[in-house]
């Protein structure tokens, strides 16, 4: 750190020309003549930075720094009382490079999302700064993800994202209207069960508007949480995407997860159609009917999500990857469940390859004796 930043501070802020005592080298600290201060700190150890009030500065190579760093460290440095100016608040510039979907993705897809006054995302292509002919050379060199990453400042990853196109076109602030019909996805996972909720406009536009992702729960508790969430709303009829392997034990007699959900439903005045297909769609099928969904070879978009209110979809769809020398078997993570989920609806609705799949459709009506949630 010293040897990379120090001599370069000294010589921005004109060290050699105020008083030796001005300059520590012990503290890598500068003291200026209004009486501020610039201080170099290494955050190998990040509780290096708290303790003491700092009216602001940047952080570089954040993506190499603690994922922890920023909560636990960082941020409530920011928060400390100056009693000389209690209405002043310290900023802070987070820099660096790109490196994969780590905890610097988040930070940035925050700050890009969700409309904080407190935070926004700049970003500058080394092609605005470096000569035509470095960045030629760059790109004889590298692989088109490697350049866009150290180059054009995007997010990739090592063994790359399953929907690569998804991005800003995707992003809606949209929310579900009382009279339109529910699209219900599930993926059965124990924890967290997963479940995105949608609705179709214009023909054939799915918006994902919401979720429900439970930790260590069942399929009867994520149908009272969608009871009592969808209790006002006008359009009673629903319809169920999902894994057919929830559909296990049916044919002996037994509850399975769908029957669960429906009766749940159907006791709290819901009608609810299934639409499932008989066995488990092909991985690289599913993935497809979304990818196709997020954007089609003509470049049209018709996959919209809501940041903000299906989390779990948004970084999903933006973050799950395929396994290490796989090109599509996906990575164990807690947004994978979400994505599966999605990919069951799209691959009944709009699959990306014609077949003669039969889609199982079973039509619930409404119990006379209704059961209310808790």
């Amino acid at each position: 750190m010293k040897k990379i930043y120090w001599e370069d501070i000294k010589l921005l802020t004109f060290a050699p020309l105020l008083p030796r005592d001005c300059v520590s080298e012990s503290e890598l600290s500068i003291r200026l003549p209004n009486q501020s201060s610039i201080t170099l700190i290494g955050l190998d150890q990040p509780q290096r930075i708290e303790g003491t009030f700092w009216a602001g500065g940047g952080v570089d190579e954040i993506a190499d720094i603690k994922p922890s760093a920023w909560a636990e460290h960082i941020s409530p440095a920011l928060d400390t009382y100056n009693p000389l100016d209690p209405d002043y608040r310290p900023w802070c510039w987070l820099l660096g490079v790109p490196d994969g979907l780590n905890h610097y993705y988040e930070l940035a897809e925050y700050a890009r999302t969700q409309n904080d006054p407190e935070w926004g995302v700049f970003t500058w292509h080394s092609a605005d700064i470096l000569p035509p002919d470095v960045i030629e050379a760059a790109r004889r060199r590298m692989s088109p993800r490697q350049f866009r990453q150290e180059y054009e400042a995007s997010f990739e990853t090592a063994s790359g994202k399953v929907y690569e196109d998804y991005g800003q076109d995707n992003y809606t602030d949209a929310v579900i209207a009382p009279h339109e019909q529910l699209l219900w996805m599930h993926d059965f996972n124990y924890t967290p069960m997963s479940s995105a909720i949608g609705v179709v406009r214009n023909n054939d536009q799915l918006f994902l508007l919401d979720e429900i992702v439970l930790s260590s729960a069942v399929a009867r508790q994520t149908a009272i949480e969608f009871c009592d969430r969808y209790k006002n709303h006008q359009n009673k009829h629903v319809i169920l995407f999902g894994d057919p392997a929830g559909r296990a034990g049916e044919k002996h007699g037994h509850a399975s997860d769908y029957t669960e959900i429906e009766t749940v439903l159907r006791a709290n005045g819901w009608q609810v159609t299934r639409k499932v297909k008989p066995a488990a769609p092909a991985i690289r099928d599913r993935q497809n009917a979304v990818r196709g969904k997020i954007k089609n070879a003509a470049g049209e978009v018709s996959l919209f999500v809501n940041p903000t209110t299906a989390p779990y979809c948004h970084k999903g769809l933006a973050t799950v990857q395929t396994k290490q020398g796989s090109t599509f078997l996906e990575e164990d993570s807690e947004y994978q469940h979400i994505t599966t989920a999605i990919g069951y609806c799209c691959d009944v609705l709009w699959p990306a390859i014609r077949r003669n799949d039969v889609v199982e459709q079973v039509d619930v009506t409404p119990s006379v004796n209704f059961w209310r949630s808790v």
